[in-house]
């Protein structure tokens, strides 16, 4: 007697959107099953791979994560250019981490020019993700999206806070939005559920949960993650049935482990690839719970986790 699998019973399907616009436009989500979970159902579209990129030199990164950016990261659009080029980024994420009120608070008409220059720079789907300061995400965010209307960007994180303001905004402008929530399914359903009421297009949706990488409180997110996708697919809730983006690169590189140099800690191994193995394992695992893009900085990281999609994707 043959040994048949057992299979879930799935309801529901996870929404497609488009991002970017043009010949590099990507679709993600479409999912009619658990991640990966492709001897139950489909999973037409690949999670992708969003290449970070900062709109200001980075000041306490790495050395290991400087290294593959050295001679640009004073630039946004040869940085963006390098990610494409030379790794072949098959979309961007700008970081607006010079509007940071605590920072440098770079003003809104300022970042928005260099979110346009880097926008007419670039062909691939462009997310411009702010700072979580809700006054100031407000402005600059509403800024970008008026600036770049027709470039169809990704931008967030909006919140409960400003969902109304930048939300009509990216209606106005025709962006799509990052619905951005701490880490709780209930919270994740009502702010869709605000954005709906809005008149904001499901199309025009795409959900971050919030996360954190190994060692940090992975295991919650990817709990949370995963709730999402069985009320979504198993449960028929379909303010629940977005794709999910996941902002890994600066939650993994920001951990004491990838600072500490090879021979201060030499059990924990060449520092260089202990920040890419840190990164490129988050990204897995979230991945695995759901994640539809993944926000990454270490090209040699995206590689490995680029390979592993490959090989679980392969039909």
């Amino acid at each position: 007697m043959a040994f048949e699998v057992p299979k879930t019973a799935y309801s529901g399907r996870i929404k497609e959107i488009k991002l970017g616009s043009g010949d590099k436009a990507v679709i993600v989500g479409g999912e009619t099953c658990y991640p990966l979970y492709l001897f139950e159902g489909e999973m037409p579209h690949p999670p992708r791979i969003a290449m970070e990129v900062w709109d200001m030199p980075p000041q306490e990164w790495a050395p290991a994560a400087l290294e593959p950016f050295e001679g640009v990261t004073d630039d946004p659009v040869a940085w963006a250019k390098k990610c494409i080029d030379d790794y072949g980024a098959e979309m961007l994420c700008l970081q607006l981490v010079s509007t940071d009120p605590n920072g440098l608070d770079r003003g809104a008409d300022e970042a928005a020019e260099v979110v346009k220059k880097v926008a007419d720079a670039v062909t691939v789907p462009l997310i411009v993700w702010g700072t979580a300061n809700l006054d100031k995400d407000t402005e600059v965010l509403r800024k970008v999206a008026e600036l770049c209307q027709g470039k169809n960007l990704i931008i967030g994180p909006l919140e409960e806070g400003d969902h109304k303001k930048i939300g009509a905004a990216a209606i106005g402008y025709h962006q799509t939005v990052v619905a951005s929530t701490p880490i709780d399914i209930n919270l994740a359903k009502q702010l869709n559920i605000l954005l709906g009421n809005l008149g904001v297009p499901d199309e025009m949706i795409i959900v971050d949960p919030t996360v954190s990488c190994i060692g940090y409180g992975i295991e919650y997110c990817y709990s949370v993650m995963e709730r999402m996708r069985m009320a979504g697919l198993t449960q028929q809730d379909e303010k629940l049935q977005f794709p999910l983006i996941c902002n890994i690169s600066k939650e993994a590189w920001k951990t004491k482990e990838v600072h500490i140099p090879t021979e201060a800690e030499p059990k924990l191994g060449d520092a260089k690839k202990r920040g890419i193995l840190l990164e490129a394992m988050s990204a897995m695992v979230l991945i695995l719970a759901g994640g539809d893009v993944i926000v990454m900085r270490h090209p040699e990281a995206i590689k490995l986790v680029q390979e592993m999609i490959a090989e679980l994707t392969a039909k």
